[in-house]
């Protein structure tokens, strides 16, 4: 995959965008849990009051709590509140008040005057000193045995007038040692009381001290609740558009690196020489510019979607797990060990069939195509039943592989749900025991589910994709095949020049042949001249090394030794562009583009006329059956010319040469699909209309070659005989073979 990262630098700023809107995302998603928690614990079981620090508080109930703090404690609550009364406010300021505080007709009441982020160590500071004091007001003012047997106690000591007074005013009345004694107690009692339990019980007190106040708690609930729940929403809706846009901007991503690969390894098999095309077979080249590219491209999508994602959840659900209990953080911990050996163990299962699933593949897009390509020589033979078996075991052996990888795969899902669930069970089974100490609220279990959840699946997510990431390995190393192939055919830094008085001239010097990697030469010590205004043939029994010849002119293969020569000039040291430019090619197998017949002709050149079309018709000798037809030129012709015969299909690729107007012809047995009078006409054609241009002829027929300027006779990948057809008659026994097994002596000395 690494290899083919450098297509991807046209996508930089999205890939940017993406992990920007990821981080978002998380962002979104991590914050939703937390205000679920504190929608329970602070919207429902403490009404809506955050902390255990009062809004507002009674003078009288200020009074009563002065006693219970120390000095420097006493001067910090002083100082954090405003006294309201009739005295220190003007009528209007009044008024303003007492309908938010209705008790201020009554008593005067102590305001907030500092906020948390003013100074957050003075806050919390004071946090703990109202928590502590509420507690222990509480405490007094409670009807339970235990206060009222230390309020009997003390009456016991006190004149009789103090029973009507509340137990911190009977305690304000006794010595400074005895008060800070029984204080003391209480404090040392409290001390053993879980923080949470602590303030929890101060907030019920302020509650109840808003209630005296006159404040409507239900509104404070409520729009504490709604308040959260409007921030979940917002949050939502803001992790949604992130999650739309990442899809968007992946997908995008994703579809530009697949069309650039598909752009590369097209132009990349578009510069294959002949020798490229022998490492690849045409099955392979299509499943790797199609099927393969897709799995790059599939997995281009997930890595933005899930891979960049799943590391940011996981790192900020580990963050936010620690800051709400880490007692409990060796659950996650097991749930991820457990996930990753489920994960560990199909991994090792399902990795060697996603190497084989591909080679499968491309063996099933052979066979297909052999098929149907070969149907007509399968039905001549009757050998339907034989092919359907061949192809039903290729299809059979994918399926049966990519049968395996999904009940692997699908085997994952209730595994996976299974150790979920026994997750969030143990969650709640240690929770439910943190709860009952006072060490967690109930929102914070249902906080650490969803942060546990989110981490586990991060992982699972990585994992998932490590199982998908190797057949998405595999194929992106085939497409790398293709496109890091070393061109054997090269065009040079500096083309030479043609030579004027050299064109249309085609020069074998010397010339030998020999694949790669083979020992015997196909051709050796090739050398002739074919000239303008002269046809040149070559011919040879089957093997003999013609079309390899042919092949060497518009360079589908380089030399070994010697070289060729076109207009004067090395092949090699000129582009490819400006050496074909001035061939017309027709191959031994004719071949024709879906479109039209028209479009056909003009493939060489667009900008023919359309009197230049019909002549090349008519020199090809295809006017007669175009004309025939309902559409004539604009008639449509099928995939590989699959609706015209063989003869009609060679006649179309010869008037596509003409059609082009090149200095040098080559016909590569151009004429094997024709009959005897068509063959005789279109060679008399072609004398009288491009008789000025190189003609080389490949061919089988004697009967095509008789009239040559110049025969070259092939045997073994050697010239053995050159001349005109009576020349080698007397002196080339090659010739004399093949032409008596094809003319009797007669027609050969009429000829």
């Amino acid at each position: 995959m690494l290899k083919l990262l450098k297509y991807l630098k046209k996508s930089i700023p999205s890939i940017i965008l993406i992990f920007g809107l990821l981080v978002l995302q998380a962002f979104c998603d991590l914050s939703l849990p937390a205000y679920t928690a504190d929608i329970v614990d602070v919207g429902i079981q403490q009404g809506g009051i955050k902390e255990a620090v009062p809004i507002a508080i009674r003078e009288s109930q200020m009074t009563n709590l002065r006693k219970l703090v120390e000095a420097d404690e006493e001067e910090l609550v002083l100082n954090s509140y405003t006294l309201l009364s009739k005295d220190n406010l003007t009528a209007k300021d009044f008024q303003h008040y007492q309908k938010e505080y209705p008790i201020l007709d009554k008593e005067n009441v102590y305001i907030l005057n500092v906020a948390k982020k003013d100074n957050e160590d003075n806050y919390e500071k004071l946090k703990s000193t109202m928590s502590d004091a509420f507690i222990l007001l509480s405490m007094l003012n409670s009807k339970s045995k235990e206060t009222a047997a230390v309020k009997s106690q003390l009456l016991s000591q006190l004149p009789k007038d103090m029973a009507d007074k509340s137990l911190i005013d009977i305690l304000s009345v006794l010595p400074k040692e005895q008060f800070n004694m029984i204080i003391g107690t209480m404090k040392e009692k409290t001390s053993q009381v879980p923080d949470r339990i602590l303030e929890q019980g101060a907030i019920a007190a302020i509650r109840l001290e808003y209630k005296t106040i006159g404040l409507d708690t239900n509104r404070i609930q409520r729009n504490y609740t709604l308040l959260a729940g409007a921030k979940m929403l917002g949050l939502a809706l803001l992790g949604t558009a992130a999650s739309v846009t990442v899809g968007f901007l992946a997908s995008k991503v994703g579809a530009g690196l697949g069309r650039d690969l598909r752009e590369k390894v097209f132009s990349k098999v578009m510069k294959f020489s002949n020798l490229e095309f022998d490492q690849f077979s045409t099955a392979s080249l299509i499943t790797r510019s199609t099927n393969d590219i897709q799995q790059v491209q599939m997995i281009m999508v997930m890595l933005l979607r899930m891979v960049f994602y799943a590391p940011i959840l996981a790192i900020g659900g580990v963050i936010k797990v620690l800051n709400t209990n880490t007692s409990m953080t060796w659950i996650i911990a097991l749930g991820v060990f457990l996930i990753l050996c489920l994960v560990g163990t199909l991994f090792i299962l399902a990795m060697p069939r996603f190497k084989l699933m591909q080679k499968l593949l491309d063996n099933l897009n052979l066979v297909t195509r052999e098929i149907l390509t070969g149907l007509p020589v399968i039905r001549a033979f009757s050998k339907e039943k034989t092919e359907e078996k061949r192809f039903d075991k290729a299809n059979k052996d994918l399926m049966r592989t990519n049968l395996f990888v999904n009940r692997v795969m699908s085997f994952m899902v209730p595994v996976m749900t299974l150790i979920m669930n026994g997750i969030t069970i143990l969650i709640l089974w240690i929770g439910a025991e943190s709860i009952d100490l006072g060490t967690m609220q109930v929102g914070d279990i249902m906080a650490f589910i969803s942060y546990a959840m989110q981490i586990i699946m991060s992982f699972l997510m990585l994992s998932m994709l490590s199982i998908i990431l190797p057949r998405a390995s595999v194929s992106a190393s085939r497409i790398a095949e293709v496109l890091n192939t070393k061109l054997s055919i090269h065009d040079p830094e500096t083309p030479v020049a043609f030579e004027a008085d050299k064109k249309g001239y085609v020069e074998f010097d010397n010339v030998s042949f020999r694949y790669p990697k083979a020992e015997d030469y196909v051709l050796s010590n090739i050398t002739f001249t074919a000239k303008p205004g002269e046809t040149t043939a070559i011919i040879g029994s089957t093997g003999s090394g013609k079309s390899t010849l042919i092949n060497l002119i518009p360079r589908f293969f380089d030399v070994t030794e010697g070289n060729v020569k076109i207009d004067g000039a090395d092949v090699r040291k000129m582009t490819q562009h400006d050496l074909r430019d001035r061939l017309g090619f027709v191959p031994q197998k004719g071949i024709l583009f879906s479109g039209t017949i028209d479009s056909n002709i003009r493939y060489g050149r667009e900008n023919a006329t359309e009197e230049e079309v019909e002549r090349a018709a008519k020199i090809a000798q295809a006017y007669d059956f175009i004309e025939e037809k309902p559409d004539k030129y604009k008639s449509p012709i099928a995939q590989g010319g699959s609706n015209v015969s063989g003869g009609q299909k060679q006649r179309l690729s010869i008037a596509r040469a003409i059609a082009k107007d090149p200095e040098i012809y080559i016909f590569d047995d151009s004429f094997s699909a024709l009959d005897y009078k068509t063959d005789v006409e279109l060679r008399k054609a072609l004398k009288t209309e491009i008789g000025d241009s190189t003609v080389i002829i490949v061919a089988q027929r004697i009967s095509t070659i008789l009239h040559a300027d110049q025969i070259l006779v092939l045997d073994d990948g050697k010239i053995v005989g050159k001349g005109t057809h009576k020349e080698l008659l007397n002196s080339c026994e090659v010739y004399k073979q093949i032409a008596l097994s094809q003319l009797s002596k007669e027609e050969l000395a009429h000829e």
